[in-house]
């Protein structure tokens, strides 16, 4: 029975590959393929629904149903027998469909009369693409091998859809790949822009999807096995010495790679009747389907390392390598379902824009987004599905909005706020060399966020007094070793002569948590955000701290040398890192090497334990700088990669801003010199309210400083102060639609 039915199957799928190869409209197709499966399964009914968009079907064809009903019934995702199939990815098989849960009786199909129901998804890596059906007047469930080779023709229709087989002037479903689409993500750097879609990964273009001899594509498979675990062993020999976390990626790949179930099933698929590497993106596509319904995070990166896999192997079948020979478009925007830091400073300034499936907010490649000035959208889901290389794409890195192929009318919307925002860049230009000085005379100090040397050409461009804080971790992060010391010291010597004097503040290693150096062993722990990071590595790796230390004397060679360290939580480590710092200053001094002209040692202020320790801190530190981004996240509980939580708090609520009145006081007390550092830093309604509650220091994107000294120059500090104490007094708990009133009033001046 089994043998026969694989072999119905394989004739079944060669019947629908000439069908297909047959001169035809697309609406012919649909209704010789129906035809076909309804009598090679023996069926009084087979049905195709196609999505229109994203959330309704439409009846495409069908050999049963009454012919009326062809492009005028519709369903939504989840309505109906067909609609539970599309939104769950799984099949229903029924022997009853009117009883079944949530049948939906559609009167113009004349379904009524046929009880049994079979219906697959038809979907490609996840893409839902439609649902394909068989019922019939018996009451019988349909067998595991019915089901199975339906499956099967499935997945031939969805390559079939993708590459607009069934599109064309006599149906009403939309080519793939040709319709405008909208896409929502999360903002993970400000800006818009437009360009064109350049893919990190082309997708792998599978064309021979039916074979005519099993045995020689089951060869073919194993063969492309046995080269994919040769390439994750060569792999897992290379990364021996790396961190624990790469090698239980690699240990997973080599555990699916090795696995015997995988292979059986894709060997399966070719008994069926499917090439090799139709088998394989059918086992994918599977495995993409179950990660959508996946909620465990374990589970869901497991699933991950079988997709990531399933890529490796298309592309040993099909040749298909990373580099298609195609070239870059002008103005590109890279789209990718996640990218490391290093490969995207590899693209450097090309770029204009970057759209990633994944990422978040506080990822390398945000800072690195950051660092380019070029706008980030991430969480943007399905969007490597949908685009293709060359496609126009609008990236709306303020609202988190994607627009792919979009229509004239939101183009030129678009086109008008980029306009906009390119001269408001020239006026804010015009500002560049002017002080941020309100109109009440108080003057605040603008300075930049810096990290890698493509940084350092907008000190002078922004109008940035100084660099308020150089990440010195990406230089570690971006290699695969450890870097020297005289790599790090040449580094920061040209960072120093490119600040050309002004005060550039070097941040030491602020690693753990999200920042993970693949060189270096990662310990397991539930919480990594409050775990075992910046300073504290530091004080417990003090070989690290050291050399690090011994690089930036080195470098400043005579110049004032700035260092700050991360992630203070009590005056103890600070006293502990400062005095590591200055013996090591006495070290260069016994060998003879040139000192700092000047040095001050400073700490960032991320929790809040730190604005309450002892007054002899604030005395010892030459200065606080306030680390916004993490302090919020401690401060509200509230992990800053979480999207549940990320935007439920506002750094503009009265509490917040009191705590940093709080830290004002202590620093002016003390005399201490403070500033704030971080995201809000560069938002100018927010750096505002933080100049209104005290703080005259603010350090930023370099893009962000033009707006944010425009409006310090039209607003009165002494404004938003009564405005911050007056909410206070009557307990209101949010200062945004104040200060929002204040800042709408200045612009009507």
């Amino acid at each position: 029975m089994q043998d026969r039915s694989e072999s119905d199957s394989r004739r079944l799928l060669q019947r629908l590959r000439d069908t297909l190869a047959e001169p035809g409209q697309g609406q012919e197709r649909l209704d010789r393929i129906v035809g076909l499966i309804a009598e090679s399964m023996n069926t009084d009914v087979c049905s195709i629904y196609l999505f229109r968009d994203r959330e309704t079907m439409e009846l495409c064809a069908t050999r049963g149903l009454k012919a009326e009903a062809v492009h005028r019934t519709r369903l939504r995702l989840g309505e109906g027998l067909v609609g539970r199939v599309a939104r769950t990815a799984t099949a229903v098989n029924t022997a009853d469909a009117p009883s079944e849960r949530g049948f939906r009786y559609m009167p113009e199909t004349g379904e009524e009369i046929y009880s049994s129901f079979l219906g697959v998804p038809i979907q490609r890596l996840g893409e839902k693409l439609g649902v394909l059906v068989v019922q019939s007047n018996e009451a019988r469930a349909f067998s595991e091998d019915e089901v199975y080779a339906l499956d099967v023709v499935a997945m031939v229709l969805a390559e079939m859809t993708e590459l607009g087989a069934f599109t064309s002037e006599d149906t009403t479903i939309a080519r793939p790949h040709k319709h405008p689409v909208m896409l929502r993500g999360g903002s993970g750097q400000e800006g818009t822009t437009e360009g064109n879609v350049w893919l990190h990964e082309p997708r792998v273009v599978v064309t021979n999807l039916v074979n005519d001899d099993p045995v020689a594509e089951s060869e073919r498979l194993r063969v492309g096995v046995e080269r994919l675990r040769v390439s994750v062993n060569d792999l897992m020999q290379a990364a021996a010495t790396g961190d624990k976390e790469h090698a239980d990626i690699l240990e997973a790949y080599r555990m699916f790679a090795n696995s015997r179930g995988w292979l059986r099933r894709m060997e399966q698929s070719i008994e069926n009747g499917l090439s090799a590497e139709a088998a394989v993106e059918k086992e994918q596509s599977d495995a993409r389907a179950r990660l959508q319904q996946v909620p465990d995070p374990y589970l869901r990166d497991r699933l991950h390392d079988l997709d990531d896999l399933s890529n490796r192997l298309l592309r040993i079948l099909t040749g298909q390598g990373r580099d298609t020979g195609a070239t870059m478009p002008d103005r590109p925007i890279l789209v990718a379902r996640n990218i490391g830091p290093g490969e995207l400073l590899e693209y450097g300034k090309l770029l204009k824009g970057v759209v990633l499936e994944e990422g978040s907010v506080g990822s390398h490649a945000a800072v690195v987004a950051r660092a380019l000035a070029i706008p980030l959208v991430v969480h943007c889901d399905g969007v490597t599905t949908e685009a293709l290389n060359g496609d126009t794409i609008i990236v709306d890195g303020d609202e988190g909005v994607v627009h792919l192929r979009p229509d004239e009318s939101v183009a030129s919307a678009y086109r008008d706020k980029i306009i906009m925002q390119t001269q408001a860049a020239a006026r804010f230009a015009a500002l560049r060399d002017l002080p941020a000085r309100a109109t009440c005379g108080s003057l605040v100090g603008l300075h930049m966020n810096a990290g890698i040397m493509a940084d350092l050409p907008s000190l002078s461009g922004s109008g940035a007094e100084g660099v308020g804080l150089f990440r010195t971790e990406l230089q570690f992060l971006l290699r695969n070793s450890m870097p020297r010391r005289s790599d790090l010291a040449a580094l920061y010597a040209r960072v120093l002569k490119a600040a050309d004097g002004k005060r550039v503040v070097f941040r030491t290693l602020d690693i753990g948590s999200d920042k993970v150096m693949p060189y270096m062993n990662r310990p397991e722990e539930p919480n990594p955000a409050m775990g075992w990071r910046a300073v504290r590595v530091g004080l417990d790796k003090k070989g690290v701290m050291r050399m690090q230390l011994q690089a930036l004397i080195r470098a400043s060679a005579g110049r004032p040398l700035t260092v700050m360290f991360p992630l203070v939580a009590e005056m103890s480590e600070f006293v502990q890192a400062r005095e590591l710092l200055l013996r090591e200053i006495e070290r260069e001094a016994h060998l003879g090497h040139l000192l700092p002209e000047k040095l001050e040692v400073g700490a960032m202020l991320e929790t809040p334990s730190l604005a309450f320790a002892p007054d002899a801190f604030f005395k010892m530190a030459d200065f606080i700088s306030i680390g916004g981004n993490d302090l919020k996240q401690f401060f509200y509980a509230a992990d800053r990669e979480n999207e549940l939580v990320r935007r439920r708090y506002d750094t503009l609520s009265t509490s917040f801003i009191t705590f940093i009145q709080k830290i004002v006081q202590r620093c002016a007390e003390n005399g201490a010199a403070l500033s704030f550092c971080g995201e809000d830093a560069g938002r100018p309604v927010e750096a505002l309210t933080l100049i209104g509650a005290g703080v005259r220091s603010l350090s930023m994107r370099p893009a962000s400083i033009g707006p944010v000294k425009d409006l310090i120059r039209r607003a009165d500090c002494s404004v938003v102060s009564s405005i911050i104490e007056e909410a206070k007094a009557r307990g209101e708990e949010r200062l945004r639609p104040l200060i929002n009133d204040y800042v709408r009033s200045l612009s009507s001046l």
